[in-house]
């Protein structure tokens, strides 16, 4: 099971002490089941989530009723940041399937920031990894082809699982609707099956039972216009150990 801390010691040479002030800031879990919801859109909070396993979707609803998703959540993610500045909710929290989240109250926050400047950074930076995706999504679903918003969704859930689980290869389960896919790219689920067999026609990706295979990795990145924005931050500014 990956946590919000491994995946802060990814990034960062975390010391003995921040690790245990790591795992202390996330002791506090609660269990949420596959299609409950966690936290509703602009409701008041104080809390911010890092989810420890399972897989979550966050998302906000448009004035046509329509969704936009904004992230997929896996172990070692953490959501709701927004709720440091605002006070509610940026978005809502749903399990995709059974999860153990984290609940962090951001005075706890607060305080592990005040005490290990080197994690407040780190914490920082990996808010910042999270916008530039998201920038990323934006600039795509504005000027990219359906066909690479599609494929950058798939790597992209690649890389995060992989992140989880070095194991998995070329090879993944999915875990996700082609409605979800449509939600997150601005695609209906019947464009986003389209682009998916386009996929497969042009020898890119395989699909069985819901399992996806990359065939052709840099054909798939290059259509794509994808960046690992994680594998690129880089800490090594940051002194070796806290005041």
């Amino acid at each position: 099971m990956r946590s919000f801390a491994d995946k802060i010691g990814g990034i960062l040479d975390v010391t003995a002490e921040e690790r245990r002030a790591l795992d202390r800031l996330l002791e506090r879990e609660r269990a949420v089941r596959r299609g409950a919801t966690l936290v509703r859109e602009n409701e008041r909070s104080t809390e911010l989530f890092a989810v420890k396993s399972g897989m979550m979707l966050g998302y906000v609803l448009l004035d046509d009723g329509s969704r936009q998703v904004l992230r997929f959540l896996f172990p070692g993610d953490m959501a709701g940041a927004a709720v440091c500045a605002y006070g509610k909710a940026p978005q809502t929290l749903v399990a995709l399937a059974d999860s153990v989240i984290a609940v962090v109250d951001r005075t706890q926050l607060a305080a592990l920031m005040y005490r290990q400047p080197r994690l407040a950074m780190a914490m920082a930076a990996l808010e910042q990894v999270e916008r530039t995706a998201l920038t990323d999504r934006l600039a795509g679903v504005g000027r990219l082809s359906a066909r690479a918003r599609v494929a950058a969704v798939l790597l992209d859930i690649r890389d995060r699982m992989r992140r989880c689980d070095p194991t998995i290869g070329a090879s993944f389960m999915l875990g996700l609707t082609q409605e979800e896919i449509g939600d997150a790219t601005g695609l209906t689920a019947v464009h986003v099956n389209r682009m998916l067999r386009q996929l497969e026609e042009q020898g890119m990706i395989a699909r069985t039972a819901g399992r996806v295979t990359v065939l052709d990795e840099p054909a798939l990145m290059r259509a794509a216009n994808y960046v690992n924005r994680l594998a690129g931050v880089d800490l090594s500014w940051l002194p070796a150990t806290g005041p």
